[in-house]
């Protein structure tokens, strides 16, 4: 009976699903059970799971793009700086004016894009060069559209006759812009980035005649017959001569000295007051003294004469008379160009 007990206690123990089990540590005594429980633990591990955002990576501090100040930015960011400050257009000087073309006008282009990315790997506090390309065809296109607008020719001085005196103009220096030069500082500040104001070179051309360039200038007044003689507009002396006939007359308007003869031949001219005349050589008896000055009039000139009387009377075939010495004083002060004023007063 009691085995059969045993027996029933250890089947049910193991039907219960092994929540108890016997231990026999040797014979057991009638009526006498020693049962050791065990106890099953579970334990439930709970993982938590943490969800961290990261910000995108900035530029280094301190760097610098094409001169632009992009650290500590976000990459997007930095490349819309450096774009919007590649886009400003150039500050050009020409004398009082200025000029603001774009960076687009002038076809230059930066690879930003590029830029950012070395930026991104640089150091802090370097600075990245900015890739610019740039048009040669443009920017030397515009440098001669800005010549073309600003060039100006130099003006040389005039001469003219205002209230019986000469009167000079002063002239004025021209300007031409160095297109060369031009070119150089345009692309230079594109590559570089800059957008300081350039003052274009520009040199100024004399003009060809100024008024120290007229020297003597002769009026003459035929009918008070008198020759004045000016340097420049500054009157230097005054002659008494004779002049052309009622029949003969000097003629009037600017003409210059063409030639200049010392103890020259006359020649009887194609008149019919010199018909059946012969040629005349040098010496006393010459009727045109011992200079004389060709003007551009045909057959007109400025001479001396052996007839002294005549001087102050209008009396010749057309030609100035002078006294022999002044003559010979006024050919050393004139020139062949010499500019030559008759007037009717």
């Amino acid at each position: 009976m009691k085995r059969a007990a045993f027996g029933l206690l250890a089947l049910g123990g193991a039907g219960a699903g092994a929540l108890l089990a016997v231990v026999v540590a040797g014979p057991v005594p009638a009526g006498v059970f020693q049962t050791a429980s065990t106890t099953t633990t579970t334990t439930t591990t709970t993982k938590t799971t943490t969800t961290t955002s990261s910000e995108p990576a900035r530029i280094p501090a301190g760097v610098r793009i094409g001169g632009v100040r992009v650290g500590g930015l976000p990459p997007e960011a930095a490349a819309s700086v450096v774009r919007t400050a590649f886009a400003a257009p150039l500050v050009l000087r020409v004398g009082r004016r200025t000029l603001q073309p774009s960076p687009a006008l002038l076809g230059a282009t930066a690879s930003v894009q590029a830029a950012v990315e070395r930026a991104r790997r640089a150091a802090p506090g370097p600075a990245v060069r900015l890739p610019v390309r740039v048009s040669g065809q443009r920017v030397r296109a515009y440098a001669a559209k800005v010549a073309r607008r600003f060039d100006r020719n130099p003006v040389d001085a005039r001469l003219f006759l205002r209230r019986l005196r000469p009167f000079i103009t002063r002239g004025a220096p021209g300007r031409r812009l160095d297109q060369t030069a031009t070119i150089r500082a345009i692309v230079a500040a594109l590559v570089a980035n800059r957008r300081f104001p350039i003052a274009l070179a520009a040199r100024s051309v004399a003009p060809a005649v100024t008024r120290a360039d007229f020297g003597a200038v002769v009026v003459v007044r035929r009918r008070s017959n008198r020759l004045y003689l000016y340097d420049g507009m500054r009157l230097s002396r005054t002659f008494g001569v004779a002049t052309g006939a009622a029949r003969y007359p000097t003629p009037l308007g600017r003409f210059r000295i063409v030639v200049k003869w010392k103890h020259p031949w006359w020649y009887p001219p194609d008149s019919d007051w010199a018909e059946g005349k012969k040629p005349i050589p040098p010496g006393p008896g010459n009727p045109l003294g011992t200079r004389w000055m060709g003007l551009s009039a045909a057959g007109v000139g400025i001479h001396g004469t052996p007839d002294a009387a005549s001087i102050g009377y209008s009396v010749s075939h057309g030609c100035i008379r002078m006294q022999i010495p002044e003559a010979e004083y006024l050919f050393t002060r004139v020139s062949v160009g010499t500019a030559v004023f008759i007037v009717n007063a």
